[in-house]
Parts: structure tokens; sequence; C-alpha cells
């Protein structure tokens, strides 16, 4: 029985300027959403009304506009919070983006890991989700070892089972696949890593614009996200960390903002989440993301993931049809293990050659490794195609892009 979405999918679209314009003359049809999701005039509207109106440094200041600067984005610290479900605000630290959020971590236990230490990453990480631990290893003598994955794009938790120990001290895994789209089981890898005393860092970039991850239920140590994955603009992320993991960690940057004293004998530094918030912040992005945050809970996640995972179906039933495709991670879909990507190659066509002729058509897929080149190591594949999906997309595009693969595979066979 098909699902019927409970989402105003037109109405919805109409928030999102950029899917009015057209590309090579054809209307946009944009899924590249694991890149980037675009960006709702309701988040627009307020990265102008800030730069417009109240553009200020912040939290030095004592006229009007650096108040009024300051409140927006402490308020906007509040709604990540709650939006996370973290304990204290101050659990909630702003970076960059996921990756400045795992280096900060990975910069901070070169001071706590010694040799003999592990540490345990996955096989199916984003490249920013390995190389820092593979810089903490280089730096303290430490251990990597990794999570072995099956040819359905799973991790083998039995093999888990085996690398943790009492020498373990960290474990890295992401909540979901950028390359392939598997929701990997947290909760169990979690508990397990606590019961051998370790910490565990969740690379949630590619969950949070599908779900709505509570960092209490969850007993995470740190966990790491993206504004611009989920409506918001680029240069803002945030680094969730237990306080009392924060409060163990050095800061990562010194200068402005992280300190409370300084003489040139001595610096103390400031309490948290100011100590790892060194120098003039992304203001505007900060206080931008609470918006997104704020347009995406109006929408409702459990609406967002029902109708992304019914557009998800709908794709992989058709593509299935095509001959010689292969779809590589989980082929069924489901929100118990997949989410609204779709990662394939057809018989022995590039995919590069394929993202090129369905430009041309108007559509934006991603090709390539996906900062995931193990994962296509693994599978002894140079890339693959990749189509993501989110709330706005309709199943209309999708039939304009089955035709236009339909088309390009034709011409490049």
């Amino acid at each position: 029985m098909e699902l019927k979405t409970m989402l105003d999918v037109q109405k919805i679209r109409k928030d999102f300027p950029i899917l009015n314009r057209k590309v090579n003359g054809k209307p946009l049809i944009y899924l590249d959403n694991a890149a980037t999701s675009q960006t709702p005039k309701q988040v627009i509207d307020v990265i102008v009304d800030y730069y417009s109106n109240y553009n200020a440094n912040i939290h030095r200041g004592v006229h009007a506009l650096s108040q009024e600067a300051t409140d927006a984005y402490e308020q906007a610290r509040i709604k990540i919070q709650k939006h996370f479900n973290a304990k204290h605000s101050y659990e909630i630290i702003y970076t960059s983006g996921t990756t400045h959020g795992i280096n900060l971590v990975a910069s901070g236990f070169s001071s706590l890991l010694k040799k003999d230490d592990e540490i345990i990453v996955s096989a199916l990480e984003h490249h920013s989700n390995i190389v820092p631990w593979q810089m903490l290893c280089e730096r303290t003598g430490a251990t990597l070892k990794v999570i072995p994955m099956n040819t359905n794009g799973e991790l083998i938790l039995s093999e888990y089972d085996t690398l943790l120990n009492t020498n373990t001290k960290l474990v890295f895994v992401n909540h979901i696949s950028n390359a392939l789209g598997t929701i990997n089981p947290i909760e169990t890898i979690i508990e397990k890593a606590h019961a051998v005393g370790a910490a565990v860092l969740v690379d949630g970039a590619q969950s949070c614009p599908h779900l709505k991850p509570d960092m209490q239920a969850l007993d995470v140590d740190f966990y790491v996200c993206s504004a611009h994955k989920i409506c918001g603009p680029t240069g803002v992320g945030m680094l969730y960390g237990k306080e009392e993991w924060l409060k163990k960690l050095p800061p990562y940057q010194g200068g402005g903002e992280m300190i409370s004293e300084v003489s040139f004998e001595k610096t103390s530094y400031a309490d948290l989440p100011h100590k790892f918030e060194a120098g003039t912040p992304n203001v505007c992005g900060g206080i931008a993301f609470g918006a997104a945050l704020d347009y995406m809970n109006a929408i409702g996640f459990e609406a967002i993931a029902a109708y992304e995972n019914e557009l998800l179906e709908y794709a992989t039933a058709q593509m299935l049809q095509i001959e010689d495709l292969k779809i590589y991670g989980p082929e069924a879909s489901g929100a118990k293990n997949k989410t609204s990507v779709i990662s394939f190659n057809v018989g022995n066509i590039h995919p590069y050659d394929i993202g090129t002729i369905l430009d041309k058509m108007g559509i934006a897929v991603r090709t390539g490794h996906h900062c995931a080149q193990p994962i296509m190591d693994f599978y002894k594949i140079p890339g693959t195609v990749r189509a993501s999906f989110m709330f706005y997309n309709t199943k209309e595009e999708i039939d304009t892009f089955i035709a236009g693969l339909k088309k390009a595979v034709l011409m490049l066979s």
C-alpha cells in the first residue's frame, strides 16, 4: 500500500527560490542534497536582516548592535541545544562545520592518548572522520583499527566486538554513510564502547537532515554536524560534547574570546563554551543555523522522514529496472537501514560521464568517490553516481531523472 505524503510539497517548494531557476535551459532538478541542501527564503531573510540591521561583533560590545547580535547568537545556541536535547547550552560548541568539530576533538585527545592506546573507526567513514584520527595516531603512537563492512554496505558488528578491549579509548562512526545512505546502529556501537570505557564521536552530517538525534537518549560523548546539510548556510556547524569531556580537552585554538585573563606570564581560559570558540565567530551563520532548525521543525522530522522514504522507494523501484544498473549499499529502501541516498553505476560506464550528461538536462547529481575512497576500494570501483533526495523533491522530478538516466545510458553504451 503506497504511503500518502503528509507534506504539502508544492507549498514547500515555493520557499526555495533556487528551485525556480534553469540549468542549460532546463528546469533545475537538484538531487545533490547529501553534498549540501538548498536554503529556504525564511533562512535567507534572517541572513539579510542580520547584515542589514544589526551586524556587529558579539560578547565584547556595550553598544546596542553588539548586544542585539549577541542575544540572537546565544538564542540560536539554545535552539540548537533544545533541538538535539543536550543537557546544557554550553555543551554546544559553534564550529565551521563537521570537519572542524572532528579536528577539534582529535586535537584535544593528543594530550590524552599514549602509545599502545587504540582507537576504532568504521569502514564507512567520510575522509574527514578518517584523516584526523590517522594524524592523531601519528602524534601519539596510538593504533587505528577499522570496523569492516560487508557487500551490502553494512558494518560487521561481530568484528567490532573483537576489536573492542580495555585499550580502546575512542570510537568514531558516522550516523549515516554519505556514500551509501546506510543508517548505522549507533546505539549499539555507543553502548558497547562505553562497556570498555571508550568515548564515542558520531559524525551526524548526513543524519541531521533526515532524523532528529537525541543526545540524552544516545548517551553519546561527542556529536558533530554542519548547518548547510540542514537548510542552513555553509561555514557553520556544531560540536556537542558532554560537559565532563569538554572540560578535559584543552583549547583547540588560542586567541580572543577563549580566554579569562591574559598576561605574558600565564593565560587562563574561559569557561565553556567559549574555551573552544577563539576569534570572531560566524555570527550570522550561527543565527541562521537556528533559523534553519526552526524551519525544519515547523515541517516536522517524522513527516520529512516518511516522505523521503517514499521518494527512496519510488526511485529505487524504477532504477532497478534499468539493465546493468547496480546499487551499492542497502538496495532495499526502508527507514530502518537506509536514508534517501542511492549510489549506483550502470555497467562499465564511468560515473562522471553519466553525471555530465545529466547536468546537460538540468539534473544535478554527484559523481566520484564522495570523500569515501575506502568504500570505493572495497567495491573495486572508481566511484559512483549518487542521487540524494530531500523533502522538497518530487516524484515528477524522479521521473525526469529516470528518463534522463536512460537517455544517458543509451548515449554512452
